[in-house]
């Protein structure tokens, strides 16, 4: 067999097996990955390319090498989703930096982690005073997990007691100017009413890059040529405005007539109307 064909015979090995590593084996983005398990990539990489070229290796010695450190970072994973103490061993744990607004310099010195360092962590976080923190985390990653004071956390509804409208998921019922049949049926819609969909805002199936429709029905498009314009969404605001109008018009009733009966009637039902507009509007937002 020619030199030059066994090197391609090799690589094509090489590659299929580095791919199926990467997606059995190394699954983790490098930020999350230890170092063991990032020495041990770079040499499965390194054993790949070698066996690759070396032609005066046996081809059984990279296939060795590679089951070898392929499968003990995989068995030192799984002993670590078994045991706590193997994992902690594994991956270590979590080093407090800031407690209560204080840093820990003895821990910031064991890990050898300098001010500057810390301070630059927490500004990548949008906190700039160690003062408004209430926890800091260095993690085995290297990153640093902040937990401001209350007084400094963003408000949320909830906070606020405010009622918001759940939220879910958004199908993607168009890609590349083609529908998607499968995402269309899952939410209960069909093509006939994605094309009427479509029809209202004044666009072709063929020009929409990507389409999507949330939990409400709601279709938003995102077009090929980016000079166009799409309008938002109206349903929600339309209906929204329509249940105001009728609320307002039952309250001009009830005092446009001189019938006590019919005063009382339309004074009732405005009520009511502005009732289911308080439970509603949330959701019509």
């Amino acid at each position: 067999m020619p030199g030059w064909f066994e090197v391609v015979i090799r690589s094509a090995v090489a590659l299929v097996i580095l791919l199926l590593l990467s997606k059995g084996i190394i699954r983790k983005p490098l930020a999350q990955m230890t170092y063991f398990e990032f020495v041990s990539a770079i040499v499965l990489a390194a054993i790949l390319a070698i066996g690759s070229i070396n032609l005066q290796v046996p081809i059984a010695y990279p296939i060795m090498g590679i089951i070898i450190w392929g499968a003990v970072p995989y068995l030192m994973e799984w002993l670590s989703m078994k045991s706590l103490r193997f994992r902690n061993f594994l991956h270590g744990r979590g080093i407090p930096v800031i407690k209560d607004g204080k840093i820990l310099e003895d821990n910031l010195k064991k890990q050898r982690l300098s001010s500057d360092e810390l301070l630059k962590s927490l500004r990548s976080k949008n906190v700039f005073q160690v003062a408004d923190v209430e926890f800091a985390v260095l993690e085995t990653s290297g990153d640093i997990s902040v937990l401001p004071k209350k007084d400094y956390q963003p408000l949320t509804p909830k906070d606020l007691n405010l009622k918001v409208a759940p939220i879910k998921e958004p199908e993607t019922v168009i890609m590349d100017g083609k529908v998607l049949d499968e995402p269309l049926s899952t939410i209960g819609y069909n093509r006939q009413w994605l094309e009427v969909e479509l029809e209202k805002i004044g666009v072709a199936i063929e020009n929409v890059y990507l389409g999507q429709v949330d939990s409400y029905g709601q279709l938003t498009v995102d077009l090929f040529d980016d000079k166009l314009k799409v309008p938002s969404p109206q349903e929600k605001p339309l209906l929204l405005s329509t249940i105001k109008k009728c609320q307002a018009d039952l309250e001009a009733f009830a005092l446009a007539t001189d019938n006590q009966e019919a005063k009382q009637m339309y004074a009732k039902n405005a009520k009511e109307m502005d009732r289911v507009l308080k439970k509603i509007s949330p959701y019509l937002q």
